[in-house]
């Protein structure tokens, strides 16, 4: 079975996330005394659950409340994941496994990497894996009820559905990416560091040799780190990043920003339209993002939590 439509959006963000920000510190609260915080029909979710998900909402650079976001989603999982559990539907561990391992290939890591990357971000492979499980296993729900899954349409199936509707295979823009950073360490972020550290990127922007001669330019530099981060498509640009490359040439470097790592800009190698079937089903799930799930598995999302008995402590 394939990896459900969120896991696949989620992986999506969590990759753009790693490209272009790198893992965050592990969580400090997720490091904490764990103790129950809700009570989902008699299942617990702790202070360590709520943590670690809103690790791995930083980590999809999620805004909002994330404390309320971490609540919100648990609750919901834990009522999907009883209601697979009640009719036989939950994914095997073998399944789970398989479809972490597409997630790393996917992303260019293996495994280790991946855990690695997890752990450090706080995480954890075993919530993430926790996370697989309930969205390959709620759309077997809804399949069960006469549903058609929520979101569990292939590429191909999400390609001919468009090509159904009279509509010529979309296309997007495929850039290939440079990341330029010269660092200023948190205990070093005064104002007086940061513009140095931005006129010296202004300096380096207006002479950068282009990516094939990227690492000869940034030699000797102190503090500056060069990062190839490869096939990035348009809908899966950062948001705090997507207009300064839509509207930089090919060959060129956006404008300098300051971030919290220091000072940066990107630098596109090269630019193109492309219409394949990643691009397409890339268009097709930002352009129907509004969607989400089936109103089948809404209403029987809604039934269960009606029927639910939730504490909050």
């Amino acid at each position: 079975m394939r990896i459900s439509a969120i896991l696949r959006l989620s992986g999506m963000l969590v990759a753009t996330a790693l490209i272009f920000t790198g893992a965050p510190r592990f969580a400090p609260e997720a490091k904490a005394a764990s103790e129950i915080k809700i009570v989902v029909n008699k299942q617990g979710i702790t202070s360590v659950d709520l943590a670690r998900r809103k690790a791995f909402l930083r980590l999809q650079r999620t805004g909002g409340n994330l404390g309320e976001k971490a609540r919100e989603q648990l609750v919901e999982e834990s009522l999907k994941y009883q209601e697979a559990l009640r009719i036989g539907a939950v994914v095997s561990k073998a399944e789970i496994d398989a479809a972490y391992q597409r997630f790393a290939s996917s992303n260019n890591l293996s495994v280790q990497q991946l855990n690695g990357v997890l752990n450090q971000a706080g995480v954890t492979p075993k919530h993430f894996k926790d996370f697989i499980r309930v969205q390959m296993s709620w759309p077997r729900v809804v399949q069960a009820l006469g549903g058609s899954g929520g979101g569990t349409m292939s590429t191909q199936d999400l390609v001919s559905k468009m090509l159904e509707r009279g509509n010529d295979k979309p296309s997007t823009t495929e850039y290939i990416l440079q990341q330029v950073i010269l660092v200023v360490p948190s205990n070093k972020r005064s104002n007086s560091t940061l513009n140095a550290r931005k006129r010296e990127a202004e300096q380096l922007r207006g002479r950068y040799p282009g990516c094939d001669n990227a690492a000869s330019a940034i030699t000797g530099l102190r503090d500056v780190t060069l990062r190839n981060l490869g096939r990035i498509m348009q809908p899966q640009l950062p948001p705090d990043w997507k207009p300064l490359i839509e509207k930089t040439e090919a060959g060129g470097a956006t404008s300098t920003r300051i971030t919290d790592r220091g000072v940066e800009f990107i630098v596109i190698c090269s630019a193109k339209t492309v219409s394949d079937d990643m691009a397409a089903e890339l268009v097709f799930r930002a352009e129907n993002s509004g969607e989400g799930e089936s109103e089948i598995a809404k209403e029987h999302l809604a039934k269960l939590r009606e029927r639910a008995v939730i504490t909050n402590r």
